[in-house]
């Protein structure tokens, strides 16, 4: 990792921990020397800014401090910079953290930053917005509402966050008709959610298929029958368990470009866990080596299928960041390369 170092601490993410960053920091901060800054955001929408922020202050590495919402804001504004990013995970789940190979501890993640080297990924892209995990529309946005309020209620916690999808499904009515063109073919439907999956680490946790569509340079697309709410409580316990079935439990294809369309022009977007207003047509496309992450050098054996597609092989193809201006793509010599990794 390169310095000087800015780290970005949502005080909001997670358990709160990023507000006692400082003193959790401290011992590991002293052996790193005197280049890194910590900057405390109280106001999460604020998050690209400051991020703009560091960039133009001359910092080489940008930290973000926080759950996967605040690493896709500051992810965001860090695509085609060549600016390294790492992540300190401070979040109820931390999936793009865990992704990357990095322990769940802040010192420990710390230690493992200091000895990384920037790796480009592929990120997902929708309406121009980025997300590092996954994008969906219909059910899992209400989810996402459901779980603020909640939180807001009972405090952060995995319990609570599955709470929150077993009643949002029991109130649910409303599968909604869609027309989805994924690689120019189309097909029309009624679903109850489409989900993007852009990183294999969650596919790996739900015992979900999908990485070798990710290994290619493409989206594993999900998508949930039209059925009742008990059929759809079901349908969730399964997921959870990891033993939904694919043809039975839940239909799965693969894309490098997807277009859907809804009647209704304005919908809700979750990306990476947090929510936007979107104007239909919804544009899915993935951006190819787009972003410089921090991460482990074990990672590039271990988590390569698995954490965006690091580039094992670099070279101007894998380091320049540029996005797709024609076809989307289907793949380079570092994504073959990853396909044979472990999990």
């Amino acid at each position: 990792m390169e310095g000087p170092i800015c780290i970005l601490a949502n005080t909001g993410s997670g358990k709160k921990k990023a507000a006692k960053l400082d003193a959790l920091l401290a011992p590991v901060l002293d052996r790193l020397g005197g280049e890194v800054e910590i900057r405390t955001i109280r106001d999460p929408r604020k998050l690209t800014a400051e991020t703009e922020r560091a960039q133009r202050d001359g910092f080489r590495s940008i930290l973000a401090a926080g759950g996967d919402g605040t690493v896709c804001a500051v992810a965001s504004r860090l695509v085609n910079t060549g600016t390294a990013m790492g992540v300190v995970p401070m979040g109820t789940f931390n999936y793009f953290s865990r992704s990357l190979g990095f322990p769940q501890e802040p010192v420990e993640t710390m230690e493992a930053l200091a000895a990384s080297k920037p790796r480009p990924i592929s990120v997902g892209e929708v309406n121009g917005e980025l997300f590092l995990n996954n994008a969906s529309l219909g059910l899992y946005a209400a989810i996402l509402e459901n779980r603020e309020a909640i939180y807001g209620r009972w405090g952060r916690s995995r319990m609570a966050a599955y709470w929150s999808v077993l009643t949002t499904i029991s109130r649910f009515r409303r599968p909604a008709s869609m027309k989805v063109t994924i690689d120019g073919e189309t097909r029309r439907l009624r679903t109850p959610m489409v989900f993007v999956a852009a990183n294999g680490y969650q596919l790996d946790e739900f015992k979900l298929p999908g990485r070798e569509l990710l290994d290619e340079g493409k989206f594993a697309v999900f998508l949930a029958p039209d059925g009742s709410r008990w059929q759809l409580v079901k349908f969730a316990v399964k997921l959870a368990l990891g033993r939904a079935v694919p043809g039975i439990d839940f239909e799965m294809v693969g894309g490098a470009e997807i277009v859907i369309e809804t009647r209704r022009k304005r919908r809700t977007i979750a990306r990476d866990g947090e929510r936007d207003r979107m104007t239909s047509p919804f544009r899915f496309r993935m951006l190819t080596g787009a972003l410089s992450v921090l991460a482990p050098e074990e990672a590039v054996e271990a988590h390569a299928g698995v954490s965006n597609r690091i580039a094992v092989e670099t070279g101007p193809a894998a380091t320049t960041g540029a996005a797709p201006t024609g076809d989307a793509p289907t793949g380079d010599a570092s994504l073959a390369a990853a396909r044979g990794a472990p999990a």
